[in-house]
Formats: C-alpha cells, structure tokens, sequence
C-alpha cells in the first residue's frame, strides 16, 4: 500500500478513535496498575541503565524517561529501578536504538524518527509531515493497531520492543538568524532538521543536517548552521536558542503530534517477571501522557518570556506551506 494511502487512512481512523483511545487507555493503566500493586516481596531486584537522546537541562523532555523510571519504581516497591543517563553517557543520543539493540545497554528513550535509515517505517512511530496530532497519534498507537504493528517491526529487525512514552504536542517551525519569506529563501540554507521533515526541507532546497539537541547552540552560535528546529517554546528558551537566532517561525508541519518512547532489548524484556513488564507498560503510558501535559502547560509562559527578548515570531508563507505539503505527498508515493 502506497504511503500517501496509509497516511490519509490513519487520520481518518484517527479522528474517530480518540474518544475510544481515551477511555481504552485509562481502563488499560488502571488494570496493569492494579496488577502492579500486587505483592513482589518474592520478585528479583533488578537494575537497568536507560539511554537517552536528551540533555539533562531539558527536563520536560528528558522527565519522560525520569517518570517512567520512577512509575517502575514505585509499581514494583522499590525492586526494578531503572536509571535514565543524559545523551552522551551511555550512547550517542542519535545511538540510542543501536545500543539497545545490541545489548549494551537494557533500555533507552529516544524518537523513533531518528533512525529511518535502517528503516524508513520507523517515521510513523513519531511522526509524519502533515500527518496526525497528538490525540491522533495516540488514538492509532492503542487503538488503531499502530503500536502492534510497530513492534512487530522492531521485533524482527531490531530485537527490540517498544511503547509510547512522551508525546511534545505540536511543535514551533524552527529558529532562523534571517526571515525566510519564499522558496528562494530557503534554498542554499544550512538547517538542523531530522527525519522526513529533513527530507522534504531538502527537495526545497534546504542543507540538511540532523544534530542532537545538545548540539543546536553551537552549532547556530558558529554559523554551522543557519536555522534550526527543536521542539518549543519552553525546550528553545533552555537552549538559548533565542540568543543566536531571532527569527522564530511556526507551524511545526513536519511534526504535528510527535512520539517519544521507551525502547527495550527484547532478551532482556523476556526475562522481567511479568509484574515488572505490566508495570513498564503503564509507567510508559503515564510518561506519554504526563509530558504532553507538562508541555501544554509550560509552552505559552515560555513563549511570553522568549517575545521579552525580542525576538521574531512569523508564520510560514502559504507559498512554502503548500509547496512542503506537495513534496510531504510526493515522498509518501
């Protein structure tokens, strides 16, 4: 089935399976949360390390690991504690499939969309430009048949089983040291932007390069790069983004409701007691949950502190709009 098929199937299945989503999804963590009170004085202790794709300073972000490990910790009393290191301790944060699928390290937090190329599938389980939005996303992942799909891919290729943990909500379109107002504007400019969105900037005309978050300061501040993308507000303020660019564009269209999640070596996901796995699958589901929330909630206070600063917000012309919707369906083809 052509991608352009699948990506009008999936909104459309998506719309109408929000509601159920949402009350699917309560009665699934209210079960495995029951199940994960049960007693575990007979259960192993057991200790995992956590690679991450972010900086500890971002804390909205790299807290979906943080409150996952912590959901883990309090399901199973104290006995399976996971610790999420910052990108860079364990892995590289763009390595973070690799090292988990190799076993080096139990478990990472990362976005699926970073490694399409090992398999451009790997798109859907963040996102896709001009596709779903957060509820969207979510109503296909649980209810949709998104999430089983997903981790029959990664089964087979990777040795790897995944789930939801985090989800930014719809994101800025990115920070520019000058206004880009038409497609010739765009052409030539050297930009951090990952995944399909990198791919369809790049048919524009764009210089395409994927960097970790760590990484976009610097890389504006010496002229590496001319403009770059991140999440939003409240991430774009802690990483100073704001000082060596002023232009600050919207809408995200690249990643209208973007996935993170918890990526687990599917050896060592076999030998967790059942208790310890229902209790993973529900501390993901709070971290998923639990991050869109806190991102609503801190993005317009971050940006009233950004617009203090001077910089510029401007939207997308309908000229660039249109022609990135174009090349976003001509890739799916």
């Amino acid at each position: 089935m052509k991608r352009r098929a699948i990506v009008n199937r999936l909104s459309q299945r998506a719309i109408a399976a929000t509601g159920v989503a949402i009350v699917g999804g309560c009665q699934k963590a209210q079960t495995q949360g029951a199940k994960g009170q049960a007693d575990s004085s007979n259960l192993p202790t057991i200790k995992w390390q956590m690679a991450t794709s972010w900086p500890l300073s971002l804390e909205t972000i790299f807290g979906g690991a943080q409150v996952l490990a912590d959901r883990v910790k309090t399901l199973t009393n104290g006995k399976f504690i996971i610790e999420p290191r910052a990108a860079g301790d364990i892995a590289p944060g763009l390595e973070v499939l690799n090292v988990v699928s190799q076993g080096a390290v139990q478990a990472g937090h990362t976005a699926a969309y970073y490694y399409i190329g090992k398999s451009p599938s790997l798109a859907f389980g963040t996102s896709v430009p001009f596709g779903l939005n957060a509820q969207q996303q979510n109503a296909w992942l649980y209810e949709g048949g998104g999430l089983a799909k997903l981790q029959e891919i990664y089964a087979r290729k990777f040795n790897v089983i995944q789930f939801p943990a985090g989800n930014t909500g719809t994101q800025m379109g990115g920070w520019f040291r000058n206004e880009v107002k038409t497609l010739n504007d765009l052409k030539g400019l050297k930009m951090r932007i990952p995944a399909l969105g990198g791919q369809v900037m790049a048919k524009l005309g764009v210089t395409v390069q994927t960097l970790p978050g760590g990484e976009i300061f610097q890389a504006l501040q010496t002229g590496a790069i001319d403009a770059a993308e991140w999440v939003g507000p409240d991430d774009d303020e802690k990483l100073g983004l704001n000082k060596v660019a002023k232009f600050y564009y919207y809408p995200g269209w690249w990643e209208p409701g973007p996935t993170l999640e918890v990526q687990i070596n599917l050896d060592q996901w076999k030998k967790l007691p059942p208790l310890y796995q229902a209790a993973l699958e529900t501390a993901a589901y709070q971290s998923n949950t639990t991050m869109l929330a806190r991102y609503d909630a801190q993005n317009s206070q971050a940006l009233e502190k950004l617009l203090k600063t001077g910089i510029q917000v401007r939207a997308y012309s309908q000229e660039i709009l249109e022609a990135a919707e174009k090349a976003s369906f001509a890739l799916y083809d």
